[in-house]
């Protein structure tokens, strides 16, 4: 299963996001992927490009969002299949905060499609705006996103938990999202079908002349939330720090309410 390979890399990137490996005792195991029965061609593609036997199997079922869900399993048993995707970075059992990129060369945009697809979104907000989004418990999934993502459109984010979850909910709208979305999806790509089609249909929008393109946001600093802090008002800190108070009230609340970490200030330097 070779990473480099753009099929490889999605498909392992899929099968980290939605797939689950189980062992029993022995040799015994198996890798189950379970989705959406209109998607089941994805799976058959997954199997065809897998050189070990496999089954695909549907069922309905009711769920906390249908009553009658139609979903698609893949199932694979083979132990040499199960090893090779457990060294390439797929664990055993529950995985959700513990998957991450692989430490070997791999197709970037291809192995973040197939995390996307499983696990992420895009199409049309509620406001017509295009967007694209990842919700992923992994600490280093969503770092990486937000790493590449950055180099490839410029645009920066900042990563927290989501504080219902536990989760992160990385998002980008408009432009953003349909340079991501152009990257990921190229002519001839593997993907699910529907999603690559939202693909496709985010490139038609255009910024109306009227709508102002918002500046990059200036990242805060730890000396700056320290500031923030000993001042305790957003007037105040916001003269001070060249802020607005409507971004030092934000701030200030982030901060007492536990979604931003304060960094301790540097231990000063002890004389010889």
């Amino acid at each position: 299963m070779d990473l480099q390979i753009p099929c490889y890399a999605y498909m392992f990137g899929f099968l980290q996001a939605d797939g689950h490996l189980a062992r029993r005792v022995g040799q015994k195991g198996r890798l189950t992927v379970e989705i959406n029965a209109r998607d089941i061609e994805i799976l058959r593609a997954f199997q065809r490009l897998t050189p070990h036997y496999s089954s695909i199997t549907e069922r309905v079922r009711a769920t906390n969002f249908s009553p009658e869900h139609h979903s698609a399993t893949w199932s694979l048993y083979a132990a040499e299949a199960r090893a090779v995707l457990n060294e390439l970075g797929m664990p055993y059992g529950k995985k959700s905060l513990t998957i991450r990129p692989p430490r070997r060369e791999f197709s970037r945009p291809d192995y973040l499609r197939g995390i996307i697809d499983a696990d992420g979104s895009l199409g049309w907000t509620a406001q017509g705006y295009p967007y694209l989004a990842l919700t992923s418990a992994s600490t280093a999934l969503a770092a990486y996103l937000c790493h590449y993502a950055k180099k490839v459109t410029g645009t920066a984010r900042t990563m927290s938990r989501n504080a219902r979850d536990g989760v992160y909910n990385i998002c980008y709208y408009k432009e953003t999202a349909q340079r991501l979305a152009a990257h990921f999806y190229y002519d001839g790509c593997l993907a699910v079908p529907h999603k690559k089609a939202n693909a496709e249909s985010i490139q038609t929008w255009v910024r109306p002349p009227d709508m102002r393109v918002a500046p990059p946001r200036r990242r805060w600093t730890a000396r700056e939330d320290r500031e923030l802090i000993r001042l305790g008002h957003p007037d105040r800190a916001a003269a001070a720090l060249d802020r607005t108070p409507q971004s030092c009230t934000m701030r200030l609340w982030r901060i007492r309410s536990g979604q931003v970490t304060l960094t301790p200030p540097p231990a000063p330097l002890l004389s010889p």
